[in-house]
């Protein structure tokens, strides 16, 4: 098949993934998500370097991090829906061009509030591209190939958190901090040349009743405090009153969004989304299992390093063979849906992952990476691809093109939200399991893992509570929706403008 057959051409002969300018497509948007995600992974790593370098604090280094997850996750809502209304290809350059300034701003950064006011940035450029990215592939892409797609999409998502770690290392060891922001910029220009090369401009859909600012400004308001309070919990206490109030105004302004949106006649999130099946046991399934996912990546990565004694690019060169175990998940996933539908697929990687934490959290303190944790980074690795490929078909199946973004962001957000949980809840765990320990005397590195092995056992289940919830949920195979709209105009959007 030739590369620049119309879109109708390649439905009607064969698959669109098949030809050079459908998997050039598909390599586009997926290096959407592995800027994205490897981002978070590849800072972790550099903490410690930035923070002799620029003065942090120890409280104050955490807004490196937190900074892009609270902008990232509260703008994702209404990155998502302004995709579907405004232009799925317009949200991914503005979006993508926003995070490549502020990546240099990050790197250029010669101050503390400089650089934590780059990562908020970075957050709303990541909350722009990340939701648009993906309801371009779930509408460009149709049938098996969008079985292939997504599954491509979970696998990069899950490989990109292990690259990351490795990448991060590698950079800051040799030639300093300020490449964990630098290197984005040449992905950067790649994602804006050829979004503008090979994707079809779309000017979205106008609203009969007008853009709802009082629905965006209520989700935005309500998921920005809401992931704030999280972030901030482990230094406040869970019984703060800052706590406490913080997670309370969350839900009132959610409630009120809610509301709104139940009286517009035109909402900016209509409710009646989570009724398509599958779509919100997938969202919550995804909360549940990063939150263990997250965390421990997290607490081994502390454990190689404060423990084990690594250094960062041992560290980053240690999860490798992860990046092995999630691609032959996220391969398996794509290869079972038709067969078995999502439910099995989600629920299998569910339980793989939870038994590969599981190994991990008896980690000792005098362990070693060949006989403690390689074969259960493996196996975890594998779970994750499954699971993840599993919730990402499940999530965008039958949704119509018109909520595509919308759908994109729900399912992105739940990742962000988990994470965020994941990584306060289970913080406070470690940490409140390593004090009582040191206040016995017990030698600083049995209590460090200590604390790293109660985390991880809460953390393994947590992924045997998202394989319950799977297990309850609509099994499907990833069908498009059979919408009037769709069905007139089956053509995926690409090819240049």
């Amino acid at each position: 098949m030739s590369d620049t057959m119309t879109a109708s051409t390649a439905s009607r002969e064969g698959s669109f993934l098949s030809t050079g300018r459908g998997r050039i497509t598909l390599a586009l948007l997926c290096a959407v998500t592995f800027l994205d995600v490897v981002d978070g992974s590849i800072v972790n790593v550099a903490l410690p370097t930035i923070r002799t370098h620029l003065g942090f604090s120890v409280q104050n280094l955490q807004w490196v991090v937190s900074g892009y997850l609270i902008t990232y996750g509260g703008f994702l809502l209404l990155g998502g829906r302004a995709g579907d209304q405004l232009g799925r290809r317009r949200l991914l350059i503005a979006g993508t061009a926003l995070f490549a300034a502020s990546s240099l701003a990050c790197g250029l950064a010669d101050s503390q509030g400089l650089l934590v006011g780059g990562r908020l940035a970075q957050g709303f450029g990541a909350a722009m591209m990340s939701p648009a990215a993906l309801s371009i592939l779930t509408t460009t892409f149709q049938g098996s190939d969008r079985h292939k797609a997504l599954g491509v999409w979970a696998g990069i998502s899950g490989l990109a958190a292990a690259v990351g770690v490795f990448f991060g290392g590698l950079l800051t060891q040799d030639f300093g901090w300020r490449w964990v922001f630098f290197v984005n910029l040449p992905l950067c220009a790649l994602v804006l040349l050829g979004a503008f090369q090979m994707l079809k401009s779309d000017h979205g859909r106008s609203m009969p009743g007008g853009f709802d600012a009082v629905g965006a400004v209520l989700v935005t308001a309500g998921m920005l405090l809401l992931i704030f309070t999280l972030v901030k919990a482990p230094d406040e206490g869970w019984g703060a009153g800052r706590t406490i109030g913080g997670l309370a105004a969350s839900a009132v302004l959610m409630a009120a969004f809610v509301f709104n949106e139940q009286r517009r006649a035109h909402p900016l999130v209509p409710m009646s989304i989570f009724r398509i099946k599958g779509l919100a046991a997938a969202d919550v399934t995804q909360v549940i299992a990063w939150a263990g996912f997250y965390s421990m990546f997290f607490f081994v990565t502390l454990y190689m390093q404060n423990v084990l004694g690594y250094s960062q690019l041992r560290t980053g060169i240690s999860y490798l063979p992860v990046t092995v175990g999630i691609g032959f998940g996220s391969t398996v996933a794509t290869k079972m849906f038709v067969r078995t539908g999502t439910r099995p697929i989600i629920v299998s990687g569910a339980l793989l992952a939870a038994g590969g934490i599981l190994w991990l959290s008896r980690i000792p303190a005098d362990g070693t990476y060949l006989g403690n944790l390689l074969a259960p980074l493996v196996l975890m690795a594998a779970g994750l691809g499954l699971l993840y490929a599993g919730v990402q078909t499940a999530a965008n199946a039958g949704v119509p093109e018109d909520q595509a973004g919308l759908a994109a962001a729900l399912i992105t957000a739940s990742f962000q939200l988990g994470s965020a949980l994941g990584l306060a809840v289970f913080s406070g765990i470690a940490t409140s399991r390593t004090s009582d320990l040191l206040a016995a005397h017990t030698p600083p590195s049995e209590a460090l893992t200590a604390g790293f092995q109660r985390a991880l056992l809460v953390g393994a289940l947590c992924l045997v509570a998202a394989g319950a919830i799977a297990l309850r949920a609509s099994n499907t195979r990833g069908e498009p929706a059979a919408t009037p709209e769709i069905q007139q105009n089956p053509q995926p959007s690409y090819g240049p403008a």
